[in-house]
C-alpha cells in the first residue's frame, strides 16, 4: 500500500528565539504551510505522485488536527476517498496511458487508506509537543558543570528539587546540553561571593543563545577530606578547584599543614580522583556530600577563610520567562559601545535617573575588536581597549522603568542584548553553621 505523507514545513524560529516577552498562548501558537496545498505520496516505480487538494493552513490551536495517529489517518482516508470519487468523474479525460486528471493536475489511480493496516505515517504534532519543560518542582533534567557531590549539582538542586542531575565536564557541555535538548536546564555558577566573577560564563552566555530564567544562591562550605585512616600530618598534598584552595589558604596555615597547593578542575572531581586513585598523601577540599559519595574520611571541617562564602549560580533554558511585576525580578544585559569610556557615564545614568538599582557591573574583552585605533584600521596607534559590559539591575522587563532605560540605553550603544529577565532569589540566608 502506498503510504502518504504530508509535505508540509514548520518554522520554529519563532518559538526557539522570542524577540520579545509575548503571553505563552501566542509564543506556543504556529502554523503548518502545507507545501502546494495538498498532500504528496512517495514516490515509486508503479505510483509516482499523487495529489489532492487541502487546506493551505492548519493552526495547532484550531484542533482541526487529529491529536492522534487513528486521527490522523481517519483524515488522510477521507482525502483519500474524495479523490478518488473525483478520478470516477473524470475517467474520461484519461490520456492513452489511463492517466486521469483531477484538478487539472495529471495522476494515476490512488489506492484509499486502510486504518486496519500499519501504515508508516508521521505522527502529527500537538500542542504539548510544543509546551516548555515543566517549572520549579517538576521533574527536570538539569546540567550542570562537574561530578556528583558539586556545589554545581546542589544548586540545581535547590532550584529544581527532585530534578534529574546531568553532570557536564565542561561549562560549554551544559550549555549545549540545553540548546540540543538533552537538558531542560542549566545551571552554572556566575559569582562568588569572596573570589569574584567566573568569567568563563559571562563569556559563554554571549557565546550561546539561552535565557537566564532564574538564580539561586548556594552558601559554600569547603571540608578537607582524606582517605580512611589517613592523618593530617601524613598530607603532602592538597587539591581542589582554584577557587576552592584560595577561599582555604589561610585555614590550611592555621592547621599547621605544609602542603603543595594543586589546582583541579572541580571540587567534587578532586575527590573522586583521590578516592579513585587511592592517594594517601593527598587531600582534597570538597564539600561533605562528596566525602559521603566517595567514602572519605572529613579530616577539618567548615575550613573557608570567610564564613560568608556564598555562590550566585543562573539557571539557563531555550525560552525566556514572561517578566512579572508581583514580585522582585533582576535582569541582566550585556552591550558594547563605540565612543569609548566615556559614554559609560551616560547609559549608567539611564538607571540612576530612573532611580533603577544596579546590583553587578562586569566588563570583558570585545573578542571581535578587542582594540580601538586612532584611524579606525587594521593598523594604527591604539587608542583604548574594547569591552563588553554586562550589568544586572533589579527590576522586570515588565516595568514600565526598565525599558525606557533600555530604550535610553540603545541611543548610546552600538550592540544590547538582554539575557533574561528572571525573578530574584529571596532565600534568607545564614553563614555555614559551623563558623
Amino acid at each position: 500500500m502506498q503510504s502518504l505523507a504530508p509535505s508540509s514545513t514548520i518554522n520554529l524560529k519563532s518559538v526557539m528565539r522570542t524577540p520579545s516577552p509575548l503571553p505563552l498562548h501566542h509564543r506556543l501558537s504556529f502554523t503548518i504551510n502545507s507545501a502546494a496545498s495538498r498532500f504528496d505520496s512517495a514516490p515509486n516505480a508503479t505510483n509516482p505522485a499523487v495529489s489532492a487538494a487541502v487546506p493551505s493552513t492548519t493552526n495547532f490551536n484550531s484542533g482541526s488536527i487529529g491529536r492522534n495517529r487513528a486521527d490522523w489517518q481517519s483524515s488522510c482516508a477521507i482525502l483519500a476517498s474524495k479523490v478518488v470519487s473525483q478520478q470516477q468523474n473524470t475517467e474520461k479525460s484519461g490520456g492513452p496511458d489511463n492517466i486521469t486528471v483531477v484538478n487539472g493536475h495529471k495522476t494515476l489511480d490512488l489506492v484509499p487508506i486502510d486504518n486496519n493496516n500499519s501504515i508508516n505515517l508521521p505522527k502529527p504534532l500537538t500542542i504539548t509537543d510544543l509546551s516548555p519543560a515543566p517549572m520549579h518542582g517538576s521533574t527536570l533534567r538539569v546540567a550542570y558543570q562537574g561530578v556528583p557531590g558539586a556545589y554545581s549539582e546542589a544548586a540545581a538542586g535547590k532550584a529544581y528539587p527532585n530534578c534529574e542531575a546531568i553532570p557536564c565536564d565542561q561549562f560549554e557541555v551544559a550549555f549545549s546540553a540545553v540548546e540540543l535538548w538533552i537538558a531542560d536546564r542549566a545551571v552554572l555558577p556566575v559569582e562568588n561571593s569572596l573570589g569574584g566573577s567566573i568569567h568563563r560564563n559571562y563569556d559563554l552566555l554571549l557565546r550561546h543563545r539561552l535565557h537566564i530564567v532564574g538564580e539561586v544562591q548556594l552558601p559554600v562550605h569547603h571540608c578537607l577530606l582524606a582517605l580512611p585512616g589517613v592523618r593530617k600530618e601524613y598530607i603532602n598534598r592538597v587539591i581542589s578547584h582554584p577557587q576552592a584552595l584560595a577561599q582555604c589558604e589561610l585555614t590550611i596555615t592555621k592547621l599547621g599543614l605544609n602542603v603543595t597547593r594543586e589546582a583541579v578542575d572541580d571540587t567534587a572531581g578532586a575527590a573522586e580522583f583521590v578516592a579513585a586513585n587511592n592517594l594517601r598523601d593527598t587531600a582534597a577540599i570538597a564539600s561533605a556530600r562528596a566525602a559521603e559519595l566517595y567514602n572519605l574520611n572529613i579530616l577539618a571541617d567548615g575550613i573557608q577563610d570567610d564564613s560568608s562564602n556564598l555562590t550566585r549560580f543562573v539557571m539557563l533554558a531555550r525560552e525566556p520567562v514572561i517578566p512579572r511585576t508581583d514580585r522582585p525580578f533582576k535582569t541582566s544585559i550585556v552591550f558594547a559601545h563605540d565612543k569609548g569610556t566615556s559614554v559609560l557615564f551616560k547609559v549608567l545614568s539611564a538607571f540612576a535617573f530612573r532611580n533603577i538599582s544596579l546590583t553587578k557591573i562586569e566588563s570583558r574583552p570585545h573578542r571581535n575588536r578587542p582594540i580601538r585605533l586612532v584611524d579606525d584600521a587594521n593598523v594604527g596607534t591604539a587608542k583604548h581597549f574594547e569591552y563588553m559590559f554586562y550589568v544586572d539591575f533589579e527590576a522586570s522587563m515588565a516595568d514600565v522603568r526598565a525599558q525606557n532605560a533600555l530604550a535610553e540605553v540603545q541611543e548610546f550603544t552600538s550592540f544590547l542584548r538582554v539575557l533574561g529577565s528572571y525573578p530574584m532569589d529571596m532565600t534568607p540566608w545564614s553563614p555555614s553553621r559551623d563558623d
